[in-house]
């Protein structure tokens, strides 16, 4: 049901200088950026890692374009640092249902559009041990890869 970690989300105020850090101290190059206005997030895929699948981890940088965004809530709350976790999965919507008939509540009842053309879906923090979890299915099925992550 879950093939890996695909990606841990932080939380950031500034974007481009989270980036140069990562960069800089760890040598991981940006892979992917775009505005999620429905989130109200700026992002910025880091790509970590292949993985046997033949897909990739990343890490995902958010930072708020509006006030109002969960993630500027998160950053007023808890200051910058790990927002979420995301598992990659070849069947978003399957993986949900599967994970809620264990009594896990599911955010997202239909599946909502994420980064790099992706679906995702959201479990609840309280029945995850108090971690944000997500699951990701990528455009086309399992998660990007190199190619993928440079369009």
């Amino acid at each position: 049901m879950l093939t890996r970690i695909d990606h841990v989300g932080i939380a950031c105020f500034d974007l481009d200088a989270t980036a140069d850090f990562y960069r800089r101290v760890h040598g991981l190059e940006v892979a992917h950026e775009e505005v999620n206005e429905e989130q109200g997030v700026r992002e910025a895929m880091l790509r970590v890692n292949g993985t046997d699948d033949g897909q990739a981890t990343y890490l995902q940088l958010l930072e708020p374009v509006r006030e109002d965004s969960p993630v500027a809530k998160f950053l007023a709350r808890h200051g910058e640092g790990v927002h979420h976790i995301a598992f990659g999965t070849g069947d978003v919507a399957g993986a949900a249902a599967a994970i809620g008939a264990h009594g896990v509540r599911v955010l997202d009842e239909t599946p909502r559009p994420g980064s790099m053309g992706s679906s995702i879906a959201f479990l609840h923090p309280k029945d995850c041990g108090g971690v944000l979890t997500e699951l990701v299915q990528a455009a086309g099925g399992e998660r990007r890869g190199d190619a993928a992550a440079s369009e």
